[in-house]
């Protein structure tokens, strides 16, 4: 029993590593750190990693749970009388187990406030990439997708008529922009190129330049102009989470604001609780499965959108939510360690 407990239990710090940094990257690639024109199989990968190391952790932390002798805790406080924690010289040499070793230095109170505050900053970094990756995916539509299938590209064009239902994007009171129904006329294209639900930051007027996004071999689709978006990105089916666009500042401040945050409660929980009840919620079967089942639901939201596929009513629950659920579940099953030792 008792080799078999410490296989659990190194099965468990495993998972949480590997599970840890498939989850740092996965995230990153959302970011934009390797952006690829989908399906994106890089976050998709990782994120299926993450949500494995987590499903088979919790399983570990069961087994572990189920096999501790009666009065121990739940938390990984192994009896004195267990082989790896008690060095036998005699058919060793002088040196003790690996595993007591690297237990010892892994269950130092220390370690276990690290570890804490790892977590919590992974909370804050996955929380911000799944927002900006949320907006990402909310910028796409049918039009551009027909363009794009059509071989869009991006140029410069005129304004030739005066625009027409042209209204103003108001936010408290401020203009930010314009929509409008413009024809446009293209440098090598079409003199007279129809665009409906122009945006721009300006008002337009005739004789008015315009990025707008076309398809040479499809003009009769018209045209999209979209001045807070960066139309080379969309022209290559490209996610690019920090564009040079207005929705890449605003997502950059979001991503910002959401990842101060994850640095904020990373020191409120660490040192707020004692290293036991710290201990303790790490090897929580319970919580950890709560959290595991948190991590998969949110990587099988996204799955659809990393694909390029349709999501459900469930899968768009979590895929939409999914960056407000991490903080209030990592949140509400560690509250009740404040002020526990």
């Amino acid at each position: 029993m008792g080799r078999v407990r410490s296989v659990l239990v190194w099965t468990v710090r495993l998972c949480g590593l590997v599970g840890w940094i498939a989850v740092a990257v996965a995230c990153a690639w959302l970011l934009g750190v390797e952006s690829v024109p989908r399906p994106w199989n890089g976050p998709l990968v990782w994120g299926a990693v993450a949500a494995g190391c987590a499903v088979v952790r919790a399983g570990a932390l069961w087994g572990v749970w189920r096999s501790r002798r009666p009065g121990d805790p739940v938390s990984l406080t192994k009896p004195r009388e267990e082989w790896y924690d008690q060095p036998r010289p005699e058919l060793l040499g002088s040196r003790p187990p690996l595993g007591y070793l690297l237990g010892t230095r892994l269950d130092s109170p220390a370690l276990i406030r690290a570890r804490t505050c790892a977590v919590w900053l992974l909370v804050g970094f996955a929380s911000g990439a799944l927002f900006v990756g949320l907006m990402a995916t909310g910028s796409r539509n049918d039009r551009v997708d027909s363009l794009r299938d059509a071989g869009a590209r991006v140029s410069t064009a005129t304004v030739v008529e005066r625009p027409g239902a042209v209204r103003e994007d108001l936010s408290e009171d401020v203009v930010r922009g314009y929509s409008a129904r413009l024809v446009v006329a293209v440098p090598g294209g079409p003199e007279r190129l129809a665009v409906k639900g122009a945006y721009t930051h300006d008002k337009p007027r005739a004789g008015t330049e315009v990025e707008v996004l076309w398809a040479p071999s499809a003009p009769e689709l018209g045209g999209y102009v979209h001045e807070r978006k960066d139309l080379d990105t969309l022209a290559e089916g490209r996610w690019s989470a920090f564009s040079g666009g207005a929705d890449g500042r605003d997502s950059l401040i979001a991503f910002v604001l959401v990842v101060v945050l994850g640095c904020v409660l990373a020191p409120v929980f660490a040192f707020t609780a004692g290293p036991g009840a710290l201990q303790r919620l790490a090897w929580s079967p319970g919580v950890q499965t709560v959290r595991a089942a948190l991590t998969a639901a949110v990587f099988l939201g996204w799955r659809p959108l990393l694909l390029g596929q349709e999501p459900s009513v469930p899968e768009e629950l979590f895929a939409g939510g999914g960056f407000i659920l991490v903080v209030l579940v990592y949140v509400f099953t560690s509250v009740r360690t404040i002020g526990d030792s």
